[in-house]
């Protein structure tokens, strides 16, 4: 008898042994791929990177609210034609792309559930730095940025309404609006602080952005390789989601483009247009995710923000890589763009005074 029961228990550690290839403290075990429950390392870790980044993306957001001026945001709140070109791209062709991508690639229900919490979510704030660099409107991102979070409040619950329920309920889904909340005031207090400063010391402001703009790229980068190290599951997900995160900002990028470009606005207001539309803000699609869904269903759908995340951010080094090759090649720079309206302008009014014309207000 006792020699039976040491026979079954050698059987069933070989057992464990052979088919455990995920850690002891795993909380979910499916072939190579595992979910782990969060160590105290991890908290500290997380609480220690989450309050450094969110100093260093206040400061990064002081430094970009110095190239804002009150009279151009003001301007764009009276006459919001490119904020509603804005919303139709990020509450309209975003949701409507993530619910094409999802029916086309057949993919889980509650994979499609995350690719369309994505699509519905507002814009992030490293399209404002990569707005920058791509010598984008500053006053217009930092204003679209700022109304799709606002709007955010009362658009993702209706968007996901409309596009989840043949997938699953809606009310199922928690939306974090205190995370909403927090991501507003975080972008429009420093963005505050640094319209007051570009108004009241605009040489000083001048050197603040110079230092932002770099500090906000390493931040990027910084933020892309904290990701990885805070995230412990499995990188083995299926290949359609990995093809979908790839498609999905490429498809933002390109579609908010096109559709600013046919509303008739400028260039650089297509290509801010552009960025604020495919550049999401993967971190409240993290947040709900976690407080919507179990640890068997996340194990299907965690990875898919990560991978939007580096794929947005990859798209967005190419844009800003090809731009600046254009502006070397073409040999005009932001300011020669100035100088040319500048000299337009001084064109049209000296034809108007000459024949008695107009001038339209889109020179003055």
């Amino acid at each position: 008898m006792q020699t039976y029961r040491l026979f079954q228990q050698l059987k069933a550690s070989s057992l464990n042994e052979n088919s455990s290839v995920c850690p002891p403290n795993a909380t979910i075990c499916s072939g190579t791929s595992c979910v782990l429950p969060e160590d105290n390392f991890n908290r500290i870790l997380n609480t220690v990177l989450s309050t450094v980044l969110t100093i260093m993306l206040a400061m990064v957001m002081f430094s970009m609210g110095c190239n804002v001026e009150l009279k151009n945001f003001l301007n764009h709140v009276k006459r919001p034609w490119g904020i509603f070109v804005g919303f139709l791209c990020q509450f309209g062709i975003m949701p409507l792309t993530g619910f094409i991508l999802s029916l086309a690639f057949d993919v889980l229900p509650i994979q499609a559930v995350v690719v369309l919490i994505m699509g519905c979510c507002p814009g992030g704030t490293a399209s404002n730095i990569i707005a920058y660099w791509v010598d984008g409107d500053m006053d217009l991102s930092i204003s679209m940025t700022t109304c799709s979070t606002l709007l955010a409040m009362g658009m993702m619950p209706l968007c996901l309404f409309l596009y989840t329920k043949m997938w699953t309920a809606a009310d199922s889904i928690v939306l974090p609006y205190d995370s909403i909340g927090i991501s507003l005031v975080a972008l429009v207090v420093p963005v505050s602080f640094g319209m007051y400063v570009n108004h009241r010391w605009p040489q000083k402001a001048k050197l603040i952005l110079k230092v932002g703009s770099i500090a906000g790229a390493i931040l990027i980068v910084l933020i892309a390789v904290v990701a990885g190290i805070l995230y412990k599951g499995s990188w083995i997900i299926s290949p359609k989601l990995w093809i979908i995160g790839t498609i999905f900002p490429a498809a933002g990028y390109s579609l908010g483009f096109i559709l600013a470009r046919i509303a008739g606005l400028a260039w650089h207001r297509c290509r801010t247009v552009a960025l604020e539309t495919g550049m999401q803000n993967t971190q409240l699609c993290t947040t709900i995710v976690q407080l919507s869904f179990t640890p068997e269903q996340l194990e299907l759908m965690f990875t898919f923000p990560l991978i939007y995340s580096i794929f947005q951010l990859l798209f967005a080094l190419i844009i800003l890589a090809g731009y600046r090759i254009y502006i070397r090649c073409k040999g005009k720079t932001k300011t020669d763009d100035v100088i040319t309206e500048e000299t337009k302008s001084k064109s049209l009014s000296s034809h108007a005074a000459t024949n008695g014309g107009f001038v339209s207000n889109e020179t003055k």
